[in-house]
């Protein structure tokens, strides 16, 4: 009778510990990290965490960019000289409890703010998804993406969402339909179809560049080529532009060829919604 006491208790033991080692681990949740000066970013954020759940954290800069645009420059430019990036107010949020980060800033200068090039000196984002968001006035988001991919060689990269700033009026359906495509919301998608091959611009065509950049004083360029695909409501053209020459300088060569995204739906003037250069 003893015997069959202890081989019922070690049994007892034995099946309590196999419980709790097949207990299941809470799912991890996404988190909303980003940096914003101006609420723009913050505003393209709050978006996603919201239609996601999501945990929300924004990265805080000891020495907030607080100036106007143009001391905002001219702090950004000395540093940039320097080689030197601003302190920021440690992280709340414990990284390691999640397996999807939402990183977004505004594009300074080409790439991420310089907040976020101090945040990615501190953190290990080794085989996290990396979803990238950004802000910008005429674009950045692929050149930004490339810069965090050095910084982060060991985090998987994902597809990114950027906005101008003009077009924030914009941004609540297409960050939905972006986390849709993006596999991290249910819902309807039509992928879009390719462009079509670059043809030389028609006059119409380039009546259609010059009407979306024209009153955007960081683009001065002509359209060459153009290729054109269906969007709900309208068309979307991918320019390829040849920036021109500037101010006092009218014999300067060119500084480069860029692309140029430009949406015109029905009804509406052409806009640009983002460049590549």
């Amino acid at each position: 009778m003893r015997m069959m006491k202890m081989t019922l208790a070690f049994a007892a033991v034995m099946m309590a510990t196999v419980s709790y080692g097949q207990k299941k681990e809470e799912p991890k949740k996404a988190l909303v990290l980003y940096y914003s000066q101006t609420t723009n970013t913050k505003k393209v954020a709050q978006e996603i965490a919201s239609r996601l759940g999501a945990d929300l954290e924004e990265v805080v800069a000891v020495k907030p960019y607080d100036g106007d645009f143009q001391a905002t420059i001219n702090r950004s430019m000395k540093e940039r000289q320097e080689g030197v990036t601003p302190d920021i107010k440690p992280l709340k949020a414990d990284l390691s409890k999640y397996d999807v980060i939402f990183l977004g800033y505004p594009i300074w200068f080409g790439t991420y703010a310089p907040p976020v090039a101090t945040l990615l000196s501190q953190v290990d984002l080794s085989g996290k998804k990396v979803v990238p968001f950004c802000t910008f006035g005429s674009g950045g988001l692929e050149a930004s993406i490339k810069d965090l991919a050095e910084k982060q060689p060991k985090a998987e990269l994902l597809a990114g969402y950027g906005v101008r700033a003009a077009r924030l009026d914009a941004m609540p359906k297409e960050v939905e339909q972006f986390l849709i495509a993006s596999g991290f919301l249910k819902g309807t998608y039509t992928p879009l179809k390719d462009f079509g091959t670059q043809q030389p611009v028609s006059a119409e065509q380039s009546a259609i560049f010059d009407a979306a950049v024209g009153d955007y004083p960081m683009i001065h360029a002509k359209a060459k080529t153009v290729a054109s695909r269906p969007i709900p409501g309208g068309t979307e053209y991918l320019f390829y532009a040849e920036d021109l020459p500037r101010g006092n300088a009218p014999q300067a060569p060119s500084a480069g060829q860029m692309q140029v995204y430009v949406t015109v739906l029905n009804g509406s003037a052409p806009v640009f919604t983002r460049v590549n250069r």
